[in-house]
Protein backbone atom coordinates (compact mmCIF):
# COMPACT_ATOMS: atom_id res chain seq x y z
CA UNK A 1 0.00 0.00 0.00
CA UNK A 2 0.93 3.63 -0.45
CA UNK A 3 0.69 5.16 3.03
CA UNK A 4 0.85 8.83 4.03
CA UNK A 5 1.55 9.60 7.66
CA UNK A 6 0.72 13.28 7.97
CA UNK A 7 1.91 15.60 10.71
CA UNK A 8 4.51 13.12 11.97
CA UNK A 9 8.11 14.18 12.61
CA UNK A 10 9.15 11.10 14.61
CA UNK A 11 8.84 8.54 11.82
CA UNK A 12 7.45 5.96 14.28
CA UNK A 13 4.24 5.18 12.37
CA UNK A 14 5.90 5.54 8.96
CA UNK A 15 8.68 3.12 9.92
CA UNK A 16 6.19 0.57 11.30
CA UNK A 17 4.48 0.46 7.89
CA UNK A 18 7.79 0.28 6.03
CA UNK A 19 8.79 -2.67 8.25
CA UNK A 20 5.63 -4.44 7.01
CA UNK A 21 6.67 -3.86 3.37
CA UNK A 22 4.54 -0.82 2.55
CA UNK A 23 5.52 2.29 0.60
CA UNK A 24 5.12 4.84 3.41
CA UNK A 25 6.06 8.50 3.69
CA UNK A 26 5.81 10.84 6.63
CA UNK A 27 5.14 14.54 6.25
CA UNK A 28 5.59 17.39 8.70
CA UNK A 29 6.71 21.01 8.78
CA UNK A 30 9.63 19.79 10.89
CA UNK A 31 12.41 17.50 9.67
CA UNK A 32 12.07 13.83 10.52
CA UNK A 33 13.88 12.46 13.55
CA UNK A 34 14.31 9.07 11.85
CA UNK A 35 15.91 8.79 8.42
CA UNK A 36 13.44 7.62 5.83
CA UNK A 37 10.95 8.88 3.26
CA UNK A 38 9.80 12.24 4.62
CA UNK A 39 8.38 15.36 3.02
CA UNK A 40 9.27 18.42 5.07
CA UNK A 41 6.46 20.78 4.29
CA UNK A 42 2.71 21.26 4.38
CA UNK A 43 0.67 18.04 4.35
CA UNK A 44 -1.71 19.69 1.87
CA UNK A 45 1.15 19.78 -0.67
CA UNK A 46 1.07 15.97 -0.88
CA UNK A 47 -2.46 14.99 0.15
CA UNK A 48 -3.78 14.77 -3.44
CA UNK A 49 -1.46 11.89 -4.38
CA UNK A 50 -3.35 8.58 -4.84
CA UNK A 51 -2.69 7.19 -1.35
CA UNK A 52 -4.31 3.94 -0.21
CA UNK A 53 -4.14 4.85 3.47
CA UNK A 54 -3.47 8.07 5.37
CA UNK A 55 -2.94 8.49 9.09
CA UNK A 56 -3.00 12.06 10.31
CA UNK A 57 -1.73 13.42 13.63
CA UNK A 58 -2.89 17.08 13.64
CA UNK A 59 -1.51 19.28 16.39
CA UNK A 60 -3.65 19.02 19.49
CA UNK A 61 -2.37 21.98 21.52
CA UNK A 62 -5.47 24.10 20.95
CA UNK A 63 -7.99 21.23 20.81
CA UNK A 64 -7.14 18.92 23.71
CA UNK A 65 -9.36 19.06 26.79
CA UNK A 66 -6.22 18.91 28.95
CA UNK A 67 -5.84 22.60 28.09
CA UNK A 68 -9.50 23.51 28.62
CA UNK A 69 -8.63 26.24 31.13
CA UNK A 70 -7.07 28.17 28.21
CA UNK A 71 -9.95 27.70 25.75
CA UNK A 72 -11.43 31.20 26.21
CA UNK A 73 -8.12 32.85 25.32
CA UNK A 74 -7.55 30.45 22.44
CA UNK A 75 -10.98 31.22 21.00
CA UNK A 76 -10.53 34.97 21.42
CA UNK A 77 -7.25 35.07 19.49
CA UNK A 78 -8.31 32.50 16.86
CA UNK A 79 -5.88 29.68 17.73
CA UNK A 80 -8.66 27.23 18.47
CA UNK A 81 -10.62 28.09 15.33
CA UNK A 82 -7.46 27.65 13.23
CA UNK A 83 -6.83 24.22 14.78
CA UNK A 84 -10.43 23.14 14.17
CA UNK A 85 -10.18 24.39 10.58
CA UNK A 86 -6.97 22.41 10.00
CA UNK A 87 -8.54 19.22 11.39
CA UNK A 88 -11.66 19.62 9.23
CA UNK A 89 -9.56 20.46 6.15
CA UNK A 90 -7.80 17.11 6.63
CA UNK A 91 -11.22 15.42 6.68
CA UNK A 92 -12.38 17.20 3.50
CA UNK A 93 -9.21 17.00 1.43
CA UNK A 94 -8.57 13.33 2.23
CA UNK A 95 -11.99 12.22 0.98
CA UNK A 96 -10.39 10.53 -2.08
CA UNK A 97 -8.19 8.31 0.15
CA UNK A 98 -10.01 5.00 0.75
CA UNK A 99 -8.76 4.50 4.30
CA UNK A 100 -8.01 7.28 6.77
CA UNK A 101 -7.39 7.68 10.47
CA UNK A 102 -7.15 10.97 12.32
CA UNK A 103 -5.50 10.70 15.74
CA UNK A 104 -5.84 13.16 18.62
CA UNK A 105 -6.20 13.02 22.38
CA UNK A 106 -9.60 13.56 23.97
CA UNK A 107 -10.52 16.91 22.48
CA UNK A 108 -13.26 19.27 21.37
CA UNK A 109 -13.53 17.58 17.97
CA UNK A 110 -15.73 14.96 19.64
CA UNK A 111 -18.34 17.72 19.96
CA UNK A 112 -17.57 19.92 16.95
CA UNK A 113 -17.07 17.12 14.39
CA UNK A 114 -18.23 13.76 15.73
CA UNK A 115 -17.40 11.23 18.40
CA UNK A 116 -14.26 9.23 17.64
CA UNK A 117 -14.75 5.70 16.38
CA UNK A 118 -12.32 4.36 18.96
CA UNK A 119 -10.19 5.35 21.93
CA UNK A 120 -7.01 3.31 22.37
CA UNK A 121 -4.59 3.18 25.29
CA UNK A 122 -0.85 2.35 25.28
CA UNK A 123 -1.45 -0.47 27.81
CA UNK A 124 -3.53 -2.26 25.16
CA UNK A 125 -0.44 -2.37 22.93
CA UNK A 126 2.47 -3.29 25.18
CA UNK A 127 3.14 -0.09 27.15
CA UNK A 128 2.07 0.04 30.82
CA UNK A 129 0.89 3.62 30.56
CA UNK A 130 -2.29 5.61 30.05
CA UNK A 131 -2.80 8.16 27.29
CA UNK A 132 -6.27 8.10 25.78
CA UNK A 133 -5.86 8.39 22.03
CA UNK A 134 -8.95 9.02 19.91
CA UNK A 135 -9.18 7.65 16.38
CA UNK A 136 -11.60 8.96 13.77
CA UNK A 137 -11.69 6.24 11.12
CA UNK A 138 -12.87 5.98 7.52
CA UNK A 139 -12.71 2.62 5.72
CA UNK A 140 -10.71 1.09 8.59
CA UNK A 141 -11.69 -1.34 11.33
CA UNK A 142 -11.05 -0.52 14.95
CA UNK A 143 -7.67 -1.65 16.26
CA UNK A 144 -7.74 -4.82 18.30
CA UNK A 145 -5.58 -4.83 21.43
CA UNK A 146 -2.26 -6.36 20.43
CA UNK A 147 -0.57 -6.85 23.81
CA UNK A 148 -2.49 -5.97 26.99
CA UNK A 149 -0.03 -5.37 29.81
CA UNK A 150 -0.19 -4.49 33.49
CA UNK A 151 0.52 -0.99 34.70
CA UNK A 152 -1.44 2.19 34.29
CA UNK A 153 1.23 4.84 34.76
CA UNK A 154 0.30 8.32 33.55
CA UNK A 155 3.90 9.37 32.84
CA UNK A 156 2.91 11.58 29.91
CA UNK A 157 0.62 13.70 32.10
CA UNK A 158 3.26 14.10 34.82
CA UNK A 159 6.08 15.26 32.58
CA UNK A 160 7.71 18.38 33.99
CA UNK A 161 7.55 21.60 32.01
CA UNK A 162 10.26 21.95 29.38
CA UNK A 163 10.68 23.52 25.94
CA UNK A 164 10.34 20.07 24.32
CA UNK A 165 7.53 18.69 26.49
CA UNK A 166 5.02 18.97 23.65
CA UNK A 167 7.34 16.99 21.40
CA UNK A 168 7.83 14.10 23.83
CA UNK A 169 4.07 13.97 24.51
CA UNK A 170 3.18 13.84 20.81
CA UNK A 171 5.19 10.80 19.69
CA UNK A 172 3.06 7.72 18.95
CA UNK A 173 3.79 4.73 21.16
CA UNK A 174 5.64 2.03 19.19
CA UNK A 175 3.10 -0.64 20.14
CA UNK A 176 0.21 1.42 18.75
CA UNK A 177 2.19 2.15 15.55
CA UNK A 178 2.96 -1.56 15.15
CA UNK A 179 -0.72 -2.46 15.67
CA UNK A 180 -1.73 0.05 12.97
CA UNK A 181 0.83 -1.34 10.51
CA UNK A 182 0.07 -4.99 11.25
CA UNK A 183 -3.71 -4.73 11.35
CA UNK A 184 -4.46 -1.98 8.86
CA UNK A 185 -1.57 -2.92 6.61
CA UNK A 186 -3.12 -6.36 6.10
CA UNK A 187 -6.33 -4.96 4.55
Amino acid sequence: MKVLVGCEFSGVVRDAFIAQGHDAMSCDLMPTESPGPHYQGDVFDVIDYPWDLAIFHPECTHLSVSGARHFADKRMDGRQQAAVSFFMKLVRLSSHIPMTAIENPVCIMSTLYRKPDQVVQPWQHGHGETKATCLWLKGLPMLNPSNIVEGRDNRIHRMPPSPDRWKARSVTYQGIANAMATQWGAL
